[in-house]
């Protein structure tokens, strides 16, 4: 992966991933998330998520954790007083001052874990029931094609039901499942594509090639959309 390219291409993009505030507002509704509830957003990006955490719990606290924050990661929420940004892994949030959590959401990041990993590490920065929302690549055949197989790099591609399995093997409840709709996918790749639209005059061999590359992801997701996906988990630890 050409970093310094792709870094380019999301510079001040909304997202890093697919997601609407609808899907904060339905998970933490289903959660019953408190007012004052202290919240982690793992593996944040830009922090496109924290305005619908912070609603969500209206005298509440957010901390967003992402590693490509750099150092100056709290100041993109210094005009939010309940928020910061802290650049680090997110398999160390209970080391943050912050721990353990009420709720921590992860969209479309926890899978660098994996489903056996990533909600066992979570566990260990919750609260006693304490709440772990995330979004799950998954696969809504039974036999998805070779493209959509692809989409998501060969990573293991189990129905809702399966993951929901796995989430409960890992000593959690779960509350409920969803599929991340269209709107919540098109949120991150319309503003990726006008910003690849802007960025192709000019461009060199090296960020030419990852413009297409991020062109073509947003139209393999299109082609396959009704195969897979991410499936937005919500659980409670037991």
């Amino acid at each position: 992966m050409d970093w310094e390219s792709f870094f380019v291409v999301h510079k001040d993009l909304p997202r890093e991933g697919p997601g609407a505030p609808e899907d904060v507002a339905w998970a933490c509704a289903l959660a019953g998330v408190a007012a004052d509830a202290v919240i982690c957003d793992a593996g944040s990006g830009p922090g496109g998520d924290v305005a619908a955490l912070l609603a969500a719990a209206p005298r509440g606290r957010v901390v967003a954790v992402d590693m490509h924050f750099g150092a100056a990661a709290d100041a993109r929420f210094a005009d939010e007083t309940r928020a910061r940004g802290v650049a680090g892994d997110f398999t160390e949030l209970d080391a943050l001052p912050e721990a353990p959590f009420d709720l921590i959401w992860s969209a479309g990041a926890l899978y660098f874990l994996g489903l056996d990993e990533g909600p066992r590490v979570m566990a260990r920065a919750l609260t006693p029931g304490g709440v772990l929302a995330f979004s799950e690549p998954c696969r809504f055949v039974d036999a998805p094609s070779d493209r959509a197989r692809a989409f998501f790099e060969d990573y293991p591609l189990r129905t809702p039901e399966e993951i929901a399995a796995k989430v409960a093997e890992a000593g959690y409840d779960v509350l409920g499942t969803r599929k991340v709709p269209d709107a919540g996918w098109e949120a991150y790749y319309q503003p990726m594509e006008a910003r690849i639209a802007e960025l192709r005059d000019g461009a060199d061999a090296a960020l030419t090639a990852m413009l297409d590359l991020c062109a073509q992801e947003a139209a393999d997701w299109r082609a396959v959309r009704d195969e897979v996906g991410y499936l937005l988990i919500v659980a409670r630890l037991r």
